[in-house]
């Protein structure tokens, strides 16, 4: 079975998008997920840039990942003498060949950039480093110079060479036949490197494998210059359940890594994003529900799971939503509706998503009950009674809830990153560990500083149960505690209805 390597330039080319600058914790914490994920090579850095990173990628290669770290340098000494002092295994160096670079930015003769090219991969191999070769804006270079200065570099002992489509004007077809001839003609093992900026990186990357391109460089999320780079769970899994071509990486911490890289870079990713985004496996059409839920190919790619991945599956209720995703919400809540009832029901969800009202689990239910004429039936298993928030410049943000749960008096206290943060993480203490929040959202439904904030809670239960709900109030904090208390509420109740 054929097996492509994986070079993730997250912590490089990643960094390089415009407003990211990872701290060297970060870069650490990254690196280690990186490692977990099972990649080949990691780029730490580019070493001359600054004394700072410098040290991050002497730091990461003391972690003695079983992942190899990789340097940049230009094709300057001093840059591969720096490279040289992180103890990296690989060094990553790279030199513009196409007309427009050389004569606007290094201008040097070709034959001597071939020259030099040569000299400094018998440099780095014969201090003992692995030596990647790169020939920036390789696409736009004409083909039998890119021949030539590969063919040097490989008789000079490189282990690798790559192939950048530094400006990202490459298509498919002309990456597939530009690896296919650089194939035939070298016997060096051939890695490419994709930009973004038509929208064609994960593609060109993929039709560079199909050409037989023995590595790809690719970032977590798609991070990187301009647009950025290929995206790592695009590439990959195109290749693992497309093509059946295999790599190192354990698809299920993609969608761990993505959060993870998310959240420290504060790029935020759509939820439309493929793989690894918030509805990559969500389903809220009636038709596509249904199909989902009596077997899952239907409306998904079925070569592909969301537990292949570390996602989820959801079936999101809204104004499209059909009679029988919403049935198997309120079975799964113990309540068993006739089809009248749930024509009923269905006809006031859709109403309310026609008004522009996303719809919550917890709608559907109390939707139901006010349908059924049960609402006054209803039994909280928890009761806020009194909840305090101490905040304050020099004040760890904590929260102390009074709650009444089954009829008995109960404390918790939590401290938290702010005020929010800690009230929900004392009303997630009232009910034991078994119960978390895995999803918040905010939003300001009314302006001035008297805006109503509406908060989105997910909560799920150790059997992996979830249930959404919300809660709206002047008060942020407030809105929180009533969205969770709302969703543990009702997720008990399921779980005893069940029971």
């Amino acid at each position: 079975m054929r097996k492509v390597s994986v070079y993730d330039t997250t912590l490089r080319d990643g960094e390089q998008t415009p407003g990211i600058s990872f701290p060297l914790n970060y870069k650490i914490q990254i690196a280690k997920q990186l490692d977990k994920l099972g990649v080949d090579y990691i780029e730490a850095g580019f070493p001359a840039a600054t004394k700072g990173e410098f040290e991050a990628v002497k730091e990461i290669v003391k972690l003695g990942l079983n992942s190899k770290i990789s340097a940049l340098a230009r094709l300057v000494k001093e840059d591969i003498d720096v490279a040289m002092k992180t103890d990296v295994d690989m060094i990553h160096i790279f030199v513009p060949t196409s007309k427009i670079q050389v004569e606007h930015t290094i201008k040097k003769d070709r034959e001597e950039i071939i020259q030099e090219a040569v000299r400094y991969v018998e440099y780095i191999k014969d201090h003992g480093f692995e030596c990647m070769f790169s020939a920036m804006d390789a696409t736009r270079t004409e083909v039998d110079y890119l021949k030539r200065i590969y063919k040097a570099v490989e008789e000079a002992g490189v282990d690798i060479i790559n192939v950048p489509d530094t400006v990202g004007v490459a298509t498919p077809f002309s990456m597939y036949e530009l690896i296919k001839e650089l194939k035939e003609h070298l016997k060096v093992p051939v890695d490419v490197h994709c930009h973004n900026d038509f929208g064609l990186a994960t593609a060109n990357t993929y039709a560079a494998v199909k050409a037989g391109a023995d590595e790809v460089q690719v970032t977590v999320n798609g991070i990187g210059e301009r647009a950025g780079n290929a995206c790592l769970a695009e590439v990959v899994m195109a290749l693992h359940a497309l093509e059946g071509i295999k790599t190192n990486i354990r698809t299920e911490y993609l969608v761990e890594t993505s959060r993870l890289v998310e959240r420290l870079s504060g790029i935020k990713l759509p939820p439309n994003t493929p793989i690894v985004g918030e509805n990559a496996f969500a389903h809220e059409s009636g038709i596509h529900a249904h199909g989902v839920l009596k077997h899952a190919a239907t409306f998904e790619p079925g070569v592909i799971t969301p537990e292949m991945v570390g996602h989820k599956r959801r079936i999101v209720i809204g104004k499209h939503a059909g009679r029988h995703q919403i049935k198997k919400i309120l079975e799964d809540a113990g309540y068993a509706v006739d089809e009248e009832t749930l024509t009923k029901i269905t006809e006031k969800i859709k109403e309310i998503g026609d008004k522009g009202k996303k719809v919550t689990d917890l709608d559907v239910i109390t939707i139901a009950e006010v349908i059924m004429g049960e609402l006054s039936k209803e039994e909280r298993v928890i009761n806020i009674d009194e909840a305090t928030i101490l905040t304050g410049n020099k004040i760890t943000p904590t929260a102390v809830i009074n709650a009444i749960i089954d009829g008995k008096k109960k404390v918790t206290s939590a401290i938290g990153v702010g005020p929010v943060d800690a009230a929900l993480k004392a009303v997630a203490e009232l009910v034991g560990e078994d119960v978390k929040i895995t999803e918040f959202k905010m939003d300001a439904i009314s302006g001035g500083s008297d805006a109503i904030a509406e908060v989105y809670v997910t909560v799920e239960d150790k059997e992996g149960r979830s249930f959404t709900a919300k809660g709206a109030s002047t008060d942020i904090v407030m809105a929180s505690i009533e969205a969770v208390i709302s969703a543990v509420n009702y997720l008990l109740r399921m779980r005893r209805k069940n029971a």
